[in-house]
């Protein structure tokens, strides 16, 4: 029985060593499978290698800069450019009212009012030009991207989509489309085909 006993022994001290090389086997599988890698050391870079690398990282962070100040004077100049487009918009209104009050005093030309409100206009068409803003033109082919058809009428020699009149004017400040202009365009004629008849 000594025997058994001894041959025991020797089993039960080299049984741990090899649940030790499987608890390793087990960790390095483990650690495929969640894509963790041992991490790597890194090799430090020479003095010349680390100045260049600081170099280049001062060329970018400088072009960055660059870039940065030409879109903000690029975007400060555009918001000067249309900074009193709101304030124009809604004085149009009220220009499109004193025109149509210069209209019906035109019947008197000779009065002063007529003469005093024709320099008031003129003065607001100045200051108006002044601040970029352009009529749209109202003539010719209806154009979706400058026009808005409010209703359409028959009219003998005219092409389905022209302009015949315009109710109310547009306008663009600079490059800009600050109100469409209101117009009726012309339709089709509508005749009947012969095989309707």
């Amino acid at each position: 029985m000594q025997d058994s006993a001894q041959e025991t022994e020797p089993i039960g001290e080299e049984a741990p060593a090899t649940d030790e090389v499987v608890e390793g086997v087990e960790l390095e599988e483990e650690e495929a499978e969640s894509g963790e890698e041992a991490p790597e050391e890194e090799v430090p870079l020479t003095p010349e290698a680390e100045a260049l690398k600081w170099k280049e990282a001062a060329i970018r962070t400088a072009a960055d800069l660059d870039n940065y100040r030409k879109r903000m004077a690029r975007e400060r100049s555009e918001d000067l450019r249309f900074a009193r487009a709101g304030l124009i918009e809604e004085l149009l209104p009220v220009f499109d009212n004193f025109s149509m009050g210069l209209q019906m005093a035109e019947q008197e030309q000779d009065s002063m009012i007529y003469k005093g409100m024709e320099m008031v206009k003129g003065q607001l068409d100045d200051f108006l030009a002044a601040q970029g803003l352009v009529e749209v033109p109202a003539e010719g082919v209806f154009d979706p991207n400058l026009h808005e058809a409010v209703a359409e009428e028959e009219k003998d020699g005219a092409e389905p989509g022209e302009i015949l009149f315009v109710k109310r004017k547009g306008y663009r400040i600079h490059d800009r489309l600050l109100r469409a202009a209101v117009v009726v365009v012309a339709k089709a004629s509508e005749t009947p085909t012969e095989e309707a008849e």
